[in-house]
This record gives structure tokens, C-alpha cells and sequence, in this order.
């Protein structure tokens, strides 16, 4: 099934991604033939076998073999140094032959020989429905292989006992999992004896453990001497009997244990399994057919196959949050059908196979769309950080739901910045557009990179005019900061592009255009968001703070400074530069006077104070021209020297008329 998370790619795009699937898809294939072939893989396989042969946590069928334990109480209670005489073991046979077992299995190896009164004890209690353990032990050396194989003393075998190999074949891991390959095997020979195959047909399939240890109908030893006082009636008639050691508290696997091995149900419990009661496992599965064959190569090679078709097939598309709920389902599904194969069919497909191989495909497609979307994302970045702040591309980009028309109220910072006659170059250069065009992008692209650096969003150009805000899209507490100190890094930019018109003009032995900017600041709050028509728009705002800032870049050269600051901005920014105010004024459009202010860089605090009784003269109407302050004024604060001309001109001017 499709996953749709991204939009489809188009043309070429889609089919370099299908390519690049299906190179993906045949990769797959390649390394997991590779990884199959590993030892580790395979133990892998197993211990996933372990898992789902025991998730249902399967019993003995009933009928089954029962144990008789030589364990810690009946060590205790028969007091003797193990191993126990022989004609105790006799006595056993003839009470467990009385109390009615059908067959009786000792796993106990009798190869050598002991007393000869228990040895003869022993040989007249067994027959033919008595099976003795056998061993088969492979010795490597440097030279030779050599294969021991112990088995009971012949007057056992010729009183009529049978011989079971006991041995049993463990897992690279140590865990015991296969049905031993002996055709004279221990649990083999049990089951023939009761009546059973006379071959073991399942010999190498995998074992179906059933619970952990003793889990199988279990007595102690000392109790199986006494049947009748000791255990209930009927107890052994009818039944198969083991007989071996088997400790009341199974040892952990960490410190292993006599005769006592992992099974798949230690990944559970972390304990060790008897030896006899492994043989009684061995012993069900043979007799009732629950062994579990492996399957082949062809199957396996087609269920992964499949597999890796079904996980191109969804993410075939796209990919997206529903490729990981796919990939989750589908592990969960493979799951399931070992499980059930395991169950019903007897047969283990492993999932490893096909839970890498989905997960391979839908994952790996998924990381190149991931580094395909992150490519593409850094792409339109870059592109569109030529025309809007790079900080509303990331935010837009990460919440494209934001590119809706509309807005929100917002405190911002706003600045005007206008070069001053530039009218009258350009009308210089009207017969050399190439030049005008040039000098705008080399005025505009320093004045741009300082707002940018600081922070500042472009909201448009007009001209030889820019726009731009502080506080949006991104928050900024030192929005007003920032907008100043931009503004006097315009300036100083201004200042480089103009020594580089001079040096140039030099050159050509030409007269330079001189550059000078007027700024104008104000904080407020306004709407700022996407304002426009539903075909096209801008991030931009407005409102009357917005008009003020309009307002005092205009109003700036009527007061000889480059930079005039709302009283808002003035406010914020006098802890970090020495602002001082001009004037009140009346904008276009307000009835209220707006005082204005500017920053001055060197000026001393008697200076300062005599500026401020300066403005609340001129306030109050009592300035004349003729007023000393004026030149003092000057010199002491040089920055606002057309400042004080300009105002001494107005008063003169007013005088006349």
C-alpha cells in the first residue's frame, strides 16, 4: 500500500527516486545473501526462533514422561556419597516395574564397572524395558579426530537393557535446540521401546521446548523408592520414567550447573535445563511429531523477496510518518506468520530476513528523501533569502501553514532610510542606465548585509529607499538596540561606498557622486504578516508607528542629522547611546507633537545639560539668533552644528517677517 507523508515528486525528479529505490531494493537483496552467510546471523535466526517457539508459553502434552530427580532432598535423605551403589538403582527398577511404568529410562552412564554385587544387582533388575545411557564424546587434536563412545557394561545390554546415546548437540551460543542425529539416541530408543518409530525421522529439526525447568510431572528419587507410602496411587502406571539428576532450584545460567543446559526458554527465566528433563522433550517431540524443520532456502529467499517488492510498493510514493507505522505493522506481521508457522505447520521461517530487508528499503528510501528534502529546503533557503529575511524562509519553511494571508499585533522597531539627492544623480546618469544600476546595487547591498547582520527583516526597496523592521518574524528583545545600532553601521557603510567613489572617480579624472543617507526610527506596535492578494504577497507591516518612522526619515534633513528617533526608540536605546532631543513636531496625518530625537557620539554632560536648556528655550520662544548658545552649542557638540545654523536660520527668518 502506498504511504502518502510528502507530496509525489515530478518528471525527472520521480524517476531518479525509483532509480535510486530500486538500486536500493537490489542492494538489499546483495548484502543480506552476504549477512546470511555469517555465524552470527544464524544464531540470530535462532535466538528469534527462541522468542516465538516460547511466546505462548507451550506445556507438556499430557501423558507425558515423568521424572524421577536425584536431587538435593534425596541426597539428603538416602545419605550416601554419590554416585549411589548400583543396587540402589535396582531397587528403583523393580519398584517403578511394580508400580506399573511402562518403559524406564536411566540417564545415568554405567560403563565402567563397580561393586560386583551391585553390578550383579543391576543386571537381574533391567531388560528390555529398561533404557541405559549411553555418551559419545568427539576428542580434536592437532593430529586426529577421535570419537569416544561410552556405553553401559555388556552384562547390562546382554541381560536385556537397551543403550541410548544420551548426547545431546548444542548451538553455537550453547543453547540446546535440535533433536540429536543419533538413530540410537536416548529419547529415540525411549519411544521405541513404549512402542514408538523405530527411526528417529526428525533427527537435526528443531526442538519445541515446552515451559522451563521442571516444568514435566517431577518426584524425587527417595520418594520413587517408596511409591506406594510416598506418592499417590497409580502414579507411574502406564508411564515412560526418566530417571537423572535434576535440582530442585534450577542453576542459573551464569554458573552453569551438573548435566544442565540453556533451551530457548532460558531467554525467559535465565535458567539452566536438566539433561533428563531435555531428554523428556526430545522424547514428546518424536513421539507426537512437534519437532520443527527449518525452512529451505528457496522459501526463504521468496519471503524475502516479497518482501522487499512490498516495501518498494510503500514507498513507492513517498515516504512519511505512515512509513513508520508500515514498517512497524509489517515487522509485527512477519512476526506473526513465523509464529504461526512455527504452530501449525511445523515449520520456521526465520524474520529476520524480512523484517531487515522491509526496514532496509523503507528506512534507507526514507533517509534519501529526508537528505533529498533537507537539499531541496537549504536550496530554497538560499533563494528566496535574496528576496525575504533567510529567518522568515527557515520559519516559513518549517510552518508552511504560515504562508497565509494575515497577521498579528506586534511591538517593532521600523526604519526609513532614503539617500539624499539621489534624484539629482540619477538624472545625471540617465544616458548610462548600466552605470545607475550598478551604483544602486553597490549602495543597496552593504546597507542590506548591516540590516541582515543585525538582525533586521527587509521589508521592500523603493528605489534608493529601504525598508526594514526589528521584532519579526523572530522574537528580539533589543529590537530598538539593534535597529540603532544598525543604522549608524549604514552610515559607516556609506561612508567606505563613498571613499571608493572618490578613488574612483579620481581614477577617470571625473567628478564623484557623494552619498548621503537620511534614517528615520521608530517603535511601535503594528500589524506585521503576509499582506497582499491570494495570488501574491509580502511579509510586511503597518501601521501608524510605521508611518511615523516614514514620517522622520523625511524630517531629518530638516534638522541637519542623519538619524531621527521616535520617542519610544529614543527611550529604549538611552542606556547604551546618548540620545538628545530636537524638536516636537506635528507629522502629516497626527495631531499630537511627536518629539524626535538623535544619538550624538562625543559630547559632556555640561554640553549635554546646556542642549536640554537649549530646547526648552526654543520651546518656550525665548531663543533669539543673536543668543550666544548657538556657537557655544556648536563647538561643543559639533555633531549638531547644522542643527543650530539651521534653527538660528528659522528664527532669523521668522524675525524678519
Amino acid at each position: 500500500m502506498p504511504v502518502r507523508g510528502k507530496p509525489r515528486p515530478a518528471g525527472g525528479q520521480a524517476e531518479s527516486r525509483h532509480l535510486r529505490l530500486l538500486v536500493l531494493a537490489l542492494a538489499t537483496l546483495v548484502t543480506i545473501s552476504l549477512l546470511s552467510r555469517l555465524p552470527a546471523w544464524s544464531l540470530l535466526e535462532l535466538r528469534s526462533f527462541d522468542y516465538l517457539s516460547t511466546v505462548d508459553d507451550p506445556r507438556p502434552p499430557q501423558g507425558g514422561p515423568v521424572i524421577v530427580a536425584i536431587d538435593e532432598p534425596s541426597l539428603a535423605d538416602i545419605n550416601a556419597q554419590w554416585p549411589w551403589p548400583r543396587s540402589l538403582h535396582a531397587e528403583l527398577i523393580r519398584q517403578l516395574r511394580a508400580a506399573g511404568a511402562r518403559v524406564i529410562g536411566l540417564d545415568i552412564i554405567m560403563a565402567e564397572p563397580s561393586n560386583p554385587d551391585n553390578d550383579d544387582a543391576i543386571t537381574k533388575a533391567v531388560g528390555p524395558d529398561v533404557v541405559l545411557a549411553g555418551d559419545e564424546t568427539l576428542i580434536e587434536t592437532p593430529q586426529a579426530s577421535q570419537l569416544i563412545r561410552a556405553t553401559p557394561l555388556p552384562q547390562l545390554t546382554e541381560a536385556g537393557a537397551v543403550t541410548g546415546i544420551a548426547s545431546i548437540d548444542l548451538s553455537g551460543d550453547g543453547t540446546f535446540r535440535r533433536i540429536p542425529g543419533y538413530k540410537d539416541g536416548f529419547a529415540a530408543m525411549l519411544a521405541k521401546a513404549s512402542g514408538g518409530p523405530a527411526e528417529v525421522l526428525s533427527a537435526g529439526r528443531l526442538i519445541q521446548s515446552f515451559g522451563p525447568a521442571r516444568s514435566y510431572p517431577t518426584v524425587s528419587y527417595y520418594q520413587a523408592l517408596d511409591p506406594e507410602n510416598l506418592l499417590p496411587p497409580d502414579y507411574f502406571k502406564g508411564r515412560v520414567v526418566l530417571v537423572g539428576l535434576s535440582l530442585q532450584n534450577a542453576p542459573a545460567i551464569d554458573k552453569g550447573g551438573v548435566d544442565a543446559f540453556a533451551t530457548p526458554y532460558t531467554v525467559h527465566t535465565g535458567k539452566l535445563v536438566s539433561g533428563v528433563e531435555i531428554q523428556a522433550t526430545i522424547y514428546d517431540n518424536i513421539r507426537r511429531g512437534l519437532s520443527i524443520a527449518e525452512a529451505r532456502l528457496p522459501l526463504v529467499a521468496a519471503c524475502i523477496l516479497i518482501t522487499v517488492l512490498l516495501a518498494a510498493a510503500t514507498v513507492w510514493r513517498s515516504t512519511g510518518w505512515l512509513t513508520i507505522v508500515a514498517s512497524a505493522a509489517a515487522v509485527l506481521a512477519f512476526a506473526a506468520a513465523s509464529f504461526a508457522g512455527i504452530r501449525f505447520a511445523h515449520v520456521f521461517v526465520s524474520p529476520l530476513g524480512p523484517v531487515v530487508a522491509y526496514v532496509s528499503v523503507a528506512f534507507g528510501q526514507a533517509a534519501f528523501d529526508y537528505a533529498e528534502e533537507r537539499r531541496n529546503k537549504r536550496q530554497i533557503i538560499r533563494a528566496f533569502a535574496q528576496y525575504i529575511s533567510p529567518d522568515l524562509v527557515r520559519r516559513l519553511s518549517n510552518d508552511p501553514s504560515q504562508l497565509k494571508l494575515g497577521g498579528e499585533r506586534r511591538t517593532l522597531s521600523v526604519l526609513f532610510s532614503d539617500v539624499r539627492g539621489f534624484t539629482t544623480i540619477a538624472e545625471t546618469l540617465k544616458d548610462d542606465p548600466e552605470q545607475l544600476t550598478g551604483l544602486i546595487n553597490r549602495l543597496l547591498t552593504p546597507l542590506s548585509d548591516v540590516v541582515m547582520d543585525h538582525g533586521g527583516t527587509i521589508d521592500k526597496y523603493m528605489g534608493d529607499c529601504i525598508m526594514a523592521f526589528w521584532n519579526a518574524p523572530l522574537d528580539d528583545p533589543d529590537h530598538a538596540l539593534h535597529a540603532v545600532t544598525a543604522s549608524l553601521a549604514m552610515q559607516a557603510a556609506i561612508s567606505s561606498l563613498n571613499r571608493e567613489l572618490e578613488r574612483e572617480a579620481a581614477a577617470r579624472r571625473g567628478k564623484p557622486h557623494v552619498l548621503k543617507m537620511g534614517v528615520g526610527i521608530n517603535t511601535g506596535e503594528c500589524i506585521v504578516g503576509n499582506m497582499g492578494s491570494t495570488r501574491r504577497f509580502d511579509y510586511s507591516c503597518l501601521g501608524d508607528s510605521v508611518n511615523l518612522a516614514s514620517r522622520l526619515e523625511g524630517a531629518s534633513k530638516n534638522y541637519g542629522v542623519a538619524l531621527l528617533l521616535g520617542e519610544e526608540t529614543a527611550r529604549l536605546v538611552a542606556g547604551t547611546y546618548t540620545v538628545v532631543e530636537l524638536d516636537r513636531i506635528i507629522v502629516k496625518g497626527r495631531t499630537v507633537p511627536s518629539p524626535v530625537y538623535t544619538v550624538v557620539h562625543k559630547a559632556e554632560a555640561e554640553a549635554l545639560a546646556a542642549h536640554r536648556a537649549f530646547t526648552q528655550a526654543k520651546y518656550a520662544g525665548t531663543l533669539a539668533p543673536s543668543d550666544s548658545a548657538f556657537d557655544r552649542l556648536a563647538a561643543d557638540i559639533p555633531e549638531l552644528a547644522p542643527y543650530y545654523a539651521i534653527v538660528r536660520d528659522a528664527l532669523a527668518e521668522s524675525g524678519e517677517e
